[in-house]
């Protein structure tokens, strides 16, 4: 499996990946969970970073940069692949982007009616560290009353012998 930063011809199959995986949350919203249009909005504000099989996208993990801290969210790996730990190591190479880019901590979103979420990511080192409340452009779609649980990590420094091989390098790439 490799990893690499989407670019702009994988837009269309970002999207169907993430609406994809993210229909679980049908019970809770209506329609997919993003459109071209939000799609287009994260692709200029931060960054993906996608697993590809055989010329196929198998999961995908954003990633947005705000100076000391990132921000890590659509984490979406193809039905066809999950339980696989591609999504584990999608965060584990995101933590590093993140990381190398000047972050100390990675900052993520759950909406709380996805109970089984918040413990993985525990497993994975991050704390609740607060709540909010669902985005503006969501409420409209919002079947059942609900709100985000905000979760954080630290990412600590680089250190060249724990550097990751297998992630990208972003020189010479669109910057984040």
């Amino acid at each position: 499996m490799d990893f690499r930063f989407a670019d702009e011809k994988d837009l269309s199959d970002l999207l169907a990946l993430i609406n994809g995986a993210f229909r679980v949350e049908t019970y809770f919203i209506r329609g997919d969970r993003l459109t071209p249009e939000r799609l287009r909005e994260h692709y200029e504000a931060g960054r993906f970073l996608v697993g590809e099989q055989d010329n196929a996208l198998t999961g995908c993990v954003y990633v947005e940069l705000h100076g000391k801290r990132g921000y890590l969210g659509l984490l979406s790996v193809d039905p066809a692949h999950q339980k696989s730990g591609l999504g584990r190591r999608l965060v584990a190479a995101a933590e590093e982007f993140a990381r190398e880019m000047g972050a100390r901590h990675m900052d993520l979103t759950v909406v709380n009616l996805r109970t089984e979420l918040p413990p993985i990511y525990q497993k994975l080192g991050y704390i609740v560290i607060g709540e909010q409340p669902i985005y503006e452009h969501m409420v409209p779609r919002i079947l059942e009353s609900c709100h985000f649980i905000r979760m954080s990590k630290p990412l600590g420094a680089v250190s060249p012998e724990h550097q990751r091989t297998e992630l990208p390098s972003h020189h010479g790439t669109r910057t984040p």
